[in-house]
C-alpha cells in the first residue's frame, strides 16, 4: 500500500475544492445556456487543456487500436454521466446533486457483487444502506412522499453511470492501457457527443455562450482540465483509501460553496441527509481499508 505524502494530501484537497465548486460554476452557467450545449464546451475546453500534456508525456500520438476502443467505450459511458448530472440542475440544487452523484461510491461494490460475483465487506453493507437512509432524507420529505425531485433522480442515474465509468477504468488499466490517453480519449469522444447533440435538441446563441463563459472556463478549464492533473500526481502520492477519502470531500464543498455564492440553504432534514450520507462514505472507505490490510498483510506492515 503506497505511503501518503502531505505533498499528496494537498493536492488532493485542491482537487476536491476544485471539483466541488465546479458544481456551483454549472448551476450558474445553465442560467445562460442548456444542458448539452454546457457539456459540449466544457468537455472541449477539457480536451484542449489535456492536449499538451497528452503530447508532452506520450511523446505524441502513438494510441493503440485497444486504446481507442477503450476510450471509445470509456466516452460513451462519461457522456451520459456528464449529461444526466447537468440536466439535474434544471430541477436540483447543486449542493444536493453533489452529494446524490458521491452515491456511486456505493453503488461500486454493489455492482461488483452483481456482476463480478465478488464478495462485500459487512461494514460495506452497512455503508450502503446508511447512504441510502441519507439519500432518503435528502430527496424525499417523509411527509409528502409522493414527491420527487426529478433532478434528484437524474443525479442519481448520473451517480450509476458514473459507478460503471470507475469499474471500466479498473478493467481497461489492467490491461496495461495508458492513464493519460485513456482519459484524454474519454474527454474527446464525450465532447464530440454532447456537441452532436447540442446541434440536434438545442439552439445554442453565440451572446448566452458568452454571457457563460466564466462558468464553462472554470468548469472546463480547472474541473476537467486542471483538478484532473493533480488528481494524478496526488494519486501517486497517498493510499487509495486516503485518496479517495479526500476526494469524496468534493460534496461537502460543493454545499459550502453553493450557501455562499449562491445562498442556497437547506432544510434540517436535508442538512442530516448530507450528514448521514458523508458517514456512509467514510464508512465505506473505512471498510475497503480492513479489507486490502485483510487480504495484503505484508503490504500493510510499515517499511
Amino acid at each position: 500500500m503506497r505511503r501518503t505524502k502531505p505533498i499528496g494530501i494537498v493536492l488532493l484537497l485542491i482537487t476536491a475544492i476544485i471539483w466541488g465548486s465546479s458544481f456551483v460554476a454549472q448551476s450558474i452557467g445553465m442560467q445562460s445556456i442548456d444542458a448539452f450545449t454546457f457539456t459540449g464546451i466544457r468537455t472541449s475546453l477539457g480536451v484542449l487543456f489535456l492536449l499538451p500534456i497528452t503530447l508532452i508525456v506520450n511523446k505524441g500520438f502513438d494510441f493503440s487500436k485497444k486504446t481507442l476502443r477503450a476510450g471509445l467505450i470509456l466516452g460513451i459511458v462519461f457522456s451520459f454521466a456528464q449529461n444526466f448530472q447537468q440536466f439535474a440542475f434544471y430541477y436540483s440544487t447543486s449542493g444536493k446533486i453533489a452529494f446524490i452523484t458521491a452515491f456511486y461510491m456505493f453503488f461500486v461494490p454493489l455492482f461488483s457483487v452483481i456482476f463480478l460475483k465478488k464478495k462485500i465487506a459487512v461494514l460495506t453493507w452497512a455503508s450502503i444502506i446508511i447512504g441510502l437512509v441519507g439519500l432518503f432524507l435528502l430527496c424525499i420529505d417523509p411527509s409528502d412522499l409522493t414527491s420527487v425531485n426529478f433532478g434528484d433522480v437524474l443525479a442519481l442515474i448520473c451517480a450509476i453511470f458514473y459507478a460503471v465509468q470507475i469499474m471500466l477504468i479498473d478493467k481497461f488499466l489492467e490491461e496495461n492501457i495508458n492513464g493519460i490517453q485513456l482519459s484524454f480519449m474519454q474527454f474527446v469522444v464525450a465532447a464530440i457527443l454532447s456537441i452532436i447533440a447540442m446541434f440536434i435538441f438545442e439552439k445554442p446563441v453565440i451572446a448566452d455562450i458568452k454571457t457563460a463563459a466564466p462558468s464553462l472556463l472554470y468548469s472546463g478549464i480547472m474541473s476537467c482540465g486542471i483538478a484532473y492533473t493533480l488528481q494524478i500526481v496526488g494519486q501517486k502520492n497517498a493510499s487509495p483509501v486516503v485518496a479517495s477519502l479526500l476526494m469524496c470531500l468534493e460534496s461537502v464543498f460543493a454545499v459550502i460553496t453553493a450557501a455562499i455564492i449562491l445562498h442556497e440553504a437547506m432544510a434540517p432534514r436535508e442538512m442530516a441527509g448530507c450528514l448521514i450520507m458523508f458517514a456512509a462514505i467514510l464508512l465505506s472507505q473505512i471498510s475497503e481499508s480492513l479489507s486490502a490490510k485483510k487480504q495484503n498483510p505484508e503490504q500493510a506492515k510499515p517499511t
